[in-house]
């Protein structure tokens, strides 16, 4: 009879190994929250406060396109990839590449910034690098549900 208790109470408990599971998919479903907020946030941040002043054209960012020697038309394609990449971050089967996409124009701004302006303001680009390099990653998985679709449709 001692045996047949040793074992019960070796034997995992149906109600623990459930609770640990909700627990592990309530932790996972939080992470996966606070991403889909990181992206949000970065969305906006480059839709308004990085797009926008270069599609309407304001003066701050004129003259910086100016100085660059990239003049408006510079000005205004940096803006509608910025635009495009925003739009798309909030697309579940684009997140990823736009993230991809958006980290590149970053490294391309750090380079302008370090080149172009003396290193003023090049900690920006490279601190939203960090965020778009975490959205790039853990939703990798979706390049592969985007690589589906176009094989589909072609």
């Amino acid at each position: 009879m001692s045996e047949t208790a040793a074992t019960r109470s070796a034997a995992p408990r149906p109600s623990a190994s459930l609770a640990s599971a909700a627990s592990e998919s309530g932790g996972r479903r939080g992470a996966r929250v606070v991403l889909r907020g990181l992206q949000v946030l970065i969305a906006l941040f480059f839709g308004i406060a990085s797009a926008l002043p270069k599609l309407i054209a304001h003066p701050s960012a004129a003259e910086s396109f100016d100085k660059m020697g990239w003049g408006s038309a510079g000005m205004y394609a940096i803006g509608v990839l910025e635009l495009a990449g925003a739009v798309a971050l909030l697309v579940p089967v684009l997140q990823s590449v736009a993230a991809v996409a958006l980290g590149a124009l970053m490294v391309g701004a750090f380079v302008v910034q370090v080149t172009v302006f003396d290193g003023q303001n090049a900690a920006t680009p490279l601190i939203l690098l960090a965020p778009l390099t975490l959205i790039a990653w853990a939703r990798r998985g979706c390049v592969a549900d985007l690589l589906r679709l176009v094989r589909r449709g072609a």
